[in-house]
């Protein structure tokens, strides 16, 4: 993607795209407003006549979903819209974004199934496929996938979050044999080995009999190759149909000027954080956000929560509330539905109360359900205070959501001190 492309959003975007889970569709607004390319996020598939006003805008248009958790029939009905929507909007590139540990399985999340109804919207051509995001600690080496937790490069099958992920427990790091196992189109691999050039990994790609192909990357060197050879195949193809984390977003921008974003939020009084999480780095966040003074409780459908929240937010106390051992879930039989109503009725009603201005939401899952619910229509990177982490703007037609600051975080995102810090940040937040 040129940078006269990327400026050109007169002739339509340069990007479209498709998140599984709303964490990870920021996460490509992170990549690109990083290179100076904005970017705008629509909450579920929005009118036509939204899209084509914010194409006249914006250089990247983004649709989050719900995909990553949804059986393959659901997926199909969740995801083909969206990308015949993008279609229309004739950017170069279609990504769809999906998690940077591939999170899927045959029966939820299916990537198989995406690239299934991809060949049917975009034609039958070879999907480049990328999960490797090395400056998420992100690894891909002869097709098998590697991931940091704790400062440890694991193999994915032992990484302990998704080795025991509760939805798509990982257990084989070949994603060659991950994804075949999804659908029966032939699925293949080129080693970076092969990469001797964007030029020759543009031909191999372009001339592969198989259905989609893994992609390696360890570096920046390796991303910036895949850019420049996914490029010129989408010069030719328009669009070209990817299916990646956000190194794959990455590997696009970093043909940009770096841009520096407000690196720091500035104090907007207490925070209400929400966590749907399972994950052993947001269990340190909640502790070390106790240890610094804020009332944790446990989530609860119950509406008789809301007012103890309310009072604490309005004494100034921060508060978490976590569903991790919530008794109110225990014997619930669809418990990401359940905790994601109780995040966003309390919530709203914490907002309804003027008792806080600003969010976070953990777990992929949680938030890409509780921003719809929530009545969000979209939103924009208000501040990047460090690595992976986004304060966003809000915008809703309902006046206590408008406007608000919120942080939504994957299980595995941010330091121990994240809560806090956002808690105590200083700098301005850039509207």
């Amino acid at each position: 993607m040129t940078e006269q492309s990327a400026t050109a959003a007169s002739a339509g975007p340069s990007v479209g795209y498709y998140g599984d889970d709303v964490t990870g569709s920021v996460d490509v607004l992170l990549q690109f407003a990083r290179h100076g390319v904005r970017g705008c996020l629509f909450i579920g598939t929005p009118s036509q006549a939204a899209l084509d006003r914010a194409a006249e805008t914006y250089a990247v248009i983004g649709i989050a979903g719900i995909a990553r958790s949804l059986t393959p029939d659901a997926l199909d009905a969740e995801v083909r819209p969206a990308l015949e929507a993008l279609r229309t909007l004739h950017p170069a590139i279609v990504q769809y974004k999906a998690c940077s540990t591939a999170d899927s399985s045959p029966t939820i999340g299916s990537i198989g199934r995406v690239i299934e109804v991809a060949r049917d919207i975009f034609g039958e051509r070879t999907v480049p496929v990328l999960f490797a995001q090395p400056d998420f600690g992100r690894y891909t080496v002869f097709g098998h996938h590697f991931a940091a937790e704790g400062g440890v490069v694991h193999r994915l099958d032992r990484q302990p979050t998704m080795s025991q992920h509760p939805s798509t427990p990982m257990d084989d790091s070949d994603l060659v044999a991950h994804l075949a196992r999804q659908t029966r189109l032939p699925i293949g691999g080129l080693p970076l080995t092969g990469y001797s050039s964007a030029g020759a990994l543009a031909t191999a790609i372009d001339g592969s009999t198989d259905a989609a192909v893994v992609l390696d990357a360890l570096d920046d060197t390796h991303l910036a190759l895949i850019g420049d050879a996914l490029t010129r195949l989408a010069a030719e193809q328009h669009p070209l149909f990817a299916i990646g984390s956000g190194g794959l977003s990455r590997a696009f921008a970093l043909g940009h000027t770096p841009t520096p974003l407000p690196a720091v939020p500035a104090p907007a009084g207490p925070v209400l954080a929400i966590s749907g999480s399972r994950s052993p780095q947001t269990r340190r966040q909640v502790d070390a956000a106790r240890s610094a003074g804020w009332a944790v409780l446990p989530l609860s459908p119950d509406p008789a929560l809301h007012p103890e929240v309310i009072e604490l937010l309005r004494a100034g106390r921060s508060v978490v509330l976590s569903s991790e051992g919530a008794a109110a879930f225990a014997d619930s039989t669809e418990v990401l539905a359940d905790i994601a109503a109780a995040t966003t009725a309390v919530a709203h009603a914490a907002l309804a109360a003027s008792a806080t201005r600003r969010l976070i939401i953990c777990g992929g899952d949680t938030s890409s359900r509780v921003v719809r619910t929530l009545g969000i229509a979209s939103v924009s990177i208000a501040a990047n205070p460090g690595a992976n982490v986004v304060v966003l703007r809000a915008r809703s037609d309902d006046a206590a959501v408008d406007g608000i600051e919120l942080l939504l975080k994957g299980g595995q995102v941010g330091d121990d001190d994240l809560f806090e810090s956002i808690r105590v940040g200083s700098g301005r937040l850039d509207g």
